[in-house]
């Protein structure tokens, strides 16, 4: 199975990130000290371990591009030409409107394409989901919205997005509080994006989840749409679809002066509410969001000797924006976090190797 292969990479990757160097003249990769630090075996919960984290990406650049302001993670599975043993790459969003394509055995970047809107402007890029055809469903939140790009950051398609969900005064959403996570659930047939925080009108805290599903052609139509409540004061900037049709959501938050806080939940949509009928989630008798069960808070994850350049309720955390599903390892999931530095020298990309059982 390609993610088991993948994962095998991702493990070797981490281990050997202290590798990466310049691919070029016009790049500035560098190793920020030891990349690696594996801890098998530290409990976040009794559900996550935390293995390990590299900050060898951390204020670099390929081929004139900042490497960082990472917002999402995803795997591009490929056979070999030969037709070989499967292998896959991992492909990183910026929210700067560039895409990375990542060494999977080093984690260093070996192609960035740059990706722009209809008009060639830049975009807020913040979910993305690689299609089994290769096809890039990337969101922006600046409108919000849904594009599909070819590898190379052509625009293939738009999607729609309802009235509701677009930013006021044309909707009902805060700029720069829409679209964050994107998934293709089991089967690749649905597509699923989040919300990061609450429509106007609705309850603080209740996100709307909204689907679209595959007509044909690599387009989607709108589909079914579902409440999630997250915790008070934080948003949802990612999702990951499991293969029974539940789903990881991370949910985020910053104190000034206190730093992140950064939760995994195990959620399920599957007797969920449609909610895309329903203008204002206030508290409506009958409105079923999707179950959900903590599984870490990561502040509780041992700190692995990692630093921080700003107070946190502990070192190891940061931004974390980015989550992608990597197979499996000893009857856990392997989860793969990232987090968005925001091109700021008071934090730091830096990757996560989690072990999660659900």
């Amino acid at each position: 199975m390609r993610l088991r292969t993948v994962l095998a990479t991702l493990t070797a990757g981490l281990a050997a990130a202290t590798a990466l160097t310049a691919a070029g003249p016009a790049n500035a990769a560098r190793a920020a000290g030891p990349a690696v630090r594996p801890a098998p075996g530290h409990a976040c919960s009794p559900a996550v371990l935390v293995d390990g984290f590299s900050d060898a990406l951390d204020k670099t650049s390929f081929d004139g591009t900042f490497v960082g302001n990472l917002s999402a993670l995803a795997l591009d599975p490929r056979s070999r030409p030969s037709g070989g043993t499967p292998v896959g790459s991992l492909v990183a969003l910026s929210d700067r409107s560039a895409l990375f394509g990542l060494d999977a055995k080093t984690l260093a970047p070996r192609t960035v394409v740059p990706l722009a809107d209809e008009n060639g402007a830049a975009l807020d890029s913040e979910g993305l989901a690689v299609d089994r055809d290769g096809t890039r469903l990337i969101t922006s939140e600046t409108e919000p919205s849904v594009r599909r790009y070819s590898r190379d950051g052509r625009i293939l398609d738009r999607l729609p997005v309802p009235a509701s969900l677009l930013v006021a005064p044309a909707g009902r959403a805060t700029s720069n509080q829409t679209f964050e996570g994107l998934t293709l659930l089991p089967g690749g047939r649905t597509l699923l994006a989040s919300m990061e925080y609450a429509l106007a009108g609705d309850s603080a805290g209740t996100v709307r989840f909204q689907t679209w599903t595959r007509t044909g052609g690599g387009r989607f139509a709108l589909g079914a749409q579902y409440a999630y409540r997250a915790d008070p004061g934080l948003g949802v900037p990612e999702v990951q679809a499991l293969a029974d049709g539940r789903l990881l959501v991370l949910e985020r938050g910053f104190t000034a002066g206190v730093g992140n806080t950064v939760r995994l939940y195990l959620a399920d949509p599957r007797r969920a509410t449609d909610t895309s009928g329903i203008e204002r989630l206030t508290g409506q008798d009958g409105v079923r969001p999707a179950a959900k069960t903590l599984l870490a808070d990561l502040a509780d994850c041992p700190s692995l000797g990692a630093t921080a350049h700003q107070p946190q309720p502990n070192p190891l955390l940061d931004n974390i924006e980015g989550m992608v599903v990597t197979g499996r390892d000893q009857g856990r999931l392997t989860v793969l976090l990232v987090s968005d530095d925001n091109q700021n020298a008071a934090q730091t990309t830096r990757f996560y190797r989690l072990r999660v059982r659900v």
